[in-house]
Formats: C-alpha cells, sequence, structure tokens
C-alpha cells in the first residue's frame, strides 16, 4: 500500500492518494482543490484511479473532483446521507464561503461496513455522522483515513445543520477507540496521529474510550 498526502487549498484539507502497489489501482480521497497537484502524483506513478472516495460532503472536500474524474474516468463515492451535498450548493456549505459549487452526483452511494476492493487493498467504510449525516472513515490496513471526524487532539466541528455533537462523540468511541491503538489516523485537516494517542490525549474525549 502506497499513500501521498497533500495539504490543498486555503482551509488546508487533506488529500489522500491511496493505490495498491502491485496492480497500481488508485483512490483519490477527498480531492479538495488543487487538482493539478493530485493530478501529478496520478501521471508520475502510472497510476489507474478506480475511485473518488469521499470523507463527507462539504466544499473544501469536493472542489476538485469534477476535474479529477474528467481526467482519469473514477467512479466517484459518498454516503448516502450526503449524496446532495455534491449537487446543492447550501448543503455543501460553499455558499458560505462565497461560492457556488455545483457537481456531477455520485456514481454509488456508501453504506456502513461496505468493502471496497483496490487491487489487493480492501477498504472497510465505518459510517461515523457527527460532522455531517453522511460522514464516515475508510479503514486500510493499519490506517483509518478519519477526514472531518476525528483530528490530532480534536473532533470535527459539530455546529453546522447537520452537525451533533453527541453523535459525534458516541461514534468516535464505539467504531474507533475499538480499534487498535497502533492504527494510524489520517484526518481530513492537519497531522497524523494513532488511535492510542487520541484516547490518552484529545481533550474531547477524555473518559470516552
Amino acid at each position: 500500500m502506497e499513500i501521498r498526502k497533500l495539504s490543498l487549498g486555503q482551509m488546508g484539507t487533506n488529500c489522500y492518494v491511496l493505490w495498491d502497489e502491485n496492480s497500481l489501482e488508485a483512490a483519490v480521497i477527498d480531492p479538495g482543490a488543487e487538482d493539478r497537484r493530485i493530478l501529478d502524483i496520478i501521471e508520475e506513478n502510472k497510476l489507474k484511479v478506480e475511485y473518488i472516495l469521499l470523507t463527507h460532503g462539504h466544499f473544501d472536500h469536493l472542489g476538485g473532483v469534477n476535474q479529477v474524474k474528467a481526467s482519469t474516468g473514477a467512479k466517484v463515492f459518498i454516503h448516502e446521507e450526503d449524496a446532495d451535498c455534491l449537487t446543492t450548493p447550501m448543503r455543501n456549505l460553499s455558499v458560505l464561503a462565497g461560492m457556488k459549487l455545483e457537481l456531477d452526483p455520485a456514481d454509488g452511494l456508501l453504506s456502513e461496513n461496505e468493502a471496497i476492493h483496490l487491487g489487493e487493498l480492501n477498504i472497510r467504510v465505518i459510517h461515523t455522522p457527527g460532522h455531517s449525516k453522511g460522514g464516515v472513515c475508510f479503514l486500510v490496513e493499519d490506517t483509518l483515513f478519519a477526514g472531518d471526524t476525528l483530528f490530532n487532539t480534536s473532533i470535527g466541528r459539530t455546529d453546522f445543520a447537520d452537525g451533533d455533537l453527541d453523535e459525534l462523540l458516541g461514534n468516535i468511541s464505539s467504531k474507533i477507540f475499538v480499534l487498535n491503538d497502533d492504527i494510524k489516523v489520517l484526518p481530513g485537516h492537519g497531522e497524523n496521529t494513532t488511535v492510542g494517542y487520541e484516547k490518552k490525549h484529545n481533550p474531547f474525549l477524555q473518559g470516552q474510550s
């Protein structure tokens, strides 16, 4: 498994290019902006991008979706609860930033515990609403792509219309903190962490594990 991390756009959204080393089949997780930087990695490594996987439907994670899809032919997947974010600027919050981001509809909808195969890799979908109704994490081997569910010593915002603090904390506790402590957490913003580190040091989650 190979992973490249890019911090993109004005909000420093983390995008990840993930691929199977043998088949070179790849997925792009959260192409939020600066699509040329993403495509450079794809071209340099001669990757075959099968999927664009979205952890949730907020604009800073979506801005490069159409461009990456057009260049690679990849299929776009998002959780069913956030599917309308792709086509509705009010739902993807781009209107709050003075934008009007409208994208093509998703090619497929994600659901809890769904398995996505990428060469020899198995990507498991973990539904973790709280930051958004359709928020998900992707577990691949010893790595969790956490989107805006869990950050290094922080958590995703819950003050948007479909946010819910109690729901987010509950999902982190019941679905992420049950994973092995050494699982690497690759968040939607900021620095990487581990499940074990967050159990001990995340101030929002003390007593939750």
